[in-house]
């Protein structure tokens, strides 16, 4: 599904070039579960951002689904997200301005789904993620926890193919951690392709094969026996 061909990475300001990745070469199958590890600063971010079509690489060849991406317009690469990936943050990112039901809804939206069949899968997520009872609460009245079950809601409720996980767990003690783990374990079971960056090894294991980045480069892929639920 996911192909990277000596993708490089470099990021220009004020003359001053920092090289973030360095000839990448990469193959995810569809669905895998695959963490990436590795020090602040190595290039995890930028890695996930280039696949999920929101940074250009620098150099390199990006195939998705064996169509060319790297070098797309930004209505073309906005599409093809629209289409294929979800996103899931460690900072939320919900808007404090809409009630759970409204941020869970909110990309139905924008792909312009009637109101009907809005209402049916944001009610059957609701129930699955057991948020029905926190329907009309904003996310400043919510847990860490809960906050980040609204965000995964929000994610998959498009119906993604590739979910896309930057520390999702990073904000929240161990308990809401293992729930948001469960989460995209079980959406992966379910067939969705799951790419997660994490400082946590033991959260690492859920995935299938975990990739190792130092200073921009893959320094190591390890093939893992998934930690059970």
């Amino acid at each position: 599904m996911i192909n990277l061909q000596d993708i490089s990475k470099i990021f220009t300001a004020r003359e001053v070039e920092t090289r973030a990745l360095t000839n990448i070469n990469l193959k995810i199958d569809e669905g895998e579960f695959v963490s990436v590890m590795g020090p602040s600063g190595c290039g995890k971010t930028t890695l996930l951002n280039i696949i999920g079509l929101i940074e250009t690489p620098t150099s390199g060849t990006y195939y998705l689904d064996n169509r060319k991406v790297s070098h797309l317009t930004e209505r073309q690469r906005t599409d093809i997200r629209k289409e294929s990936f979800s996103y899931v943050f460690q900072s939320f990112n919900l808007i404090d301005e809409l009630t759970v039901r409204e941020n869970i809804e909110l990309p139905l939206i924008y792909q312009k789904i009637h109101s009907g069949e809005r209402t049916k899968r944001v009610n059957n997520l609701l129930d699955r993620f057991n948020l029905g009872h926190r329907s009309d609460y904003f996310p400043q009245q919510l847990s860490g926890g809960q906050q980040q079950r609204v965000a995964v809601a929000r994610a998959i409720i498009s119906r993604p193919r590739i979910i896309l996980a930057d520390e999702p767990t990073g904000n929240l003690d161990s308990t809401h951690g293992e729930e948001i783990m469960q989460l995209l374990t079980s959406l992966n079971e379910e067939g969705t392709t799951v790419v997660m960056v994490t400082h946590s090894k033991m959260q690492a294991q859920r995935a299938q094969r975990i990739i190792h980045l130092f200073d921009g480069h893959v320094v190591t892929e390890n093939f893992t026996v998934p930690t059970g639920i």
